[in-house]
């Protein structure tokens, strides 16, 4: 039989896409260059999903963290920064990531 890695990984088929990762900044969460992101559009995100968000126009995949006063994108390596998202910043969550899918 076939497997179909659709069937396993997509659950929003026409909300879903892939990003190739591009930076070290998410190797803590078993992110790493290179690796294949499955992210979901129809999803709602968690406070510590990691989500692919728009920060000020730049494309960033960062894990979201709810704040009583706000929003933090915490990186998930040393020398990474943080983004602090502020009511002064453009913020958009453009999907959560599902699946990371790298090469062994």
């Amino acid at each position: 039989a076939r497997l179909s890695l659709d069937d396993h990984l997509i659950e929003h088929r026409e909300a879903t896409f892939f990003v190739r990762v591009q930076g070290h900044s998410m190797t803590g969460f078993g992110i790493h260059h290179g690796d294949l992101l499955v992210v979901d559009r129809v999803l709602d995100p968690a406070d510590r999903s990691i989500v692919i968000a728009v920060v000020d126009g730049e494309f960033t995949v960062k894990q979201l963290c709810m704040l009583p006063h706000g929003m933090l994108l915490r990186s998930g390596a040393p020398g990474h920064g943080d983004i602090l998202v502020t009511p002064d910043r453009e913020f958009v969550v453009w999907g959560v990531v599902r699946w990371s899918i790298h090469r062994v």
